[in-house]
């Protein structure tokens, strides 16, 4: 399969699963406004397919919630499968992505660094 294929049926997928988790799983006790699908990493023979999701905040129940998430991964599946044909249905695995949270820190230290400087010019 072309890379150019494997790009898009990866944004498929997380548009998708994104998409059935704000939609489907709003009222129930997976708390999903807290979560963010931030890429999914399908393999070249589609049977598995890497989701990747950013927690906002609540470091202490990440954990929990990825495996909310792990256990309900079929009915994920199911609701995904609605939509998306493809040759195959891939198992979804769901991993923490702390890439967000890492450029947030970036950020936040080159802010300080800048309010230093502008106090060092004065």
């Amino acid at each position: 399969m072309g890379v150019s294929r494997m790009v898009r049926v990866n944004e498929l997928l997380k548009r998708e699963i994104a998409n059935n988790l704000h939609r489907n799983f709003s009222n129930s006790t997976l708390d999903v406004s807290i979560i963010t699908v931030t890429r999914v990493e399908c393999s070249p023979n589609l049977r598995d397919a890497n989701v990747y999701v950013s927690i906002f905040k609540n470091r202490n129940k990440r954990t929990e919630i990825l495996n909310k998430l792990n256990r309900r991964r079929k009915e994920i599946t199911q609701l995904m499968i609605k939509n998306i044909k493809l040759k195959y249905t891939p198992r979804l695995h769901f991993h923490l992505d702390e890439s967000i949270e890492a450029g947030d820190n970036i950020l936040s230290i080159l802010d300080e660094l800048k309010k230093n400087n502008s106090m060092d010019l004065e």
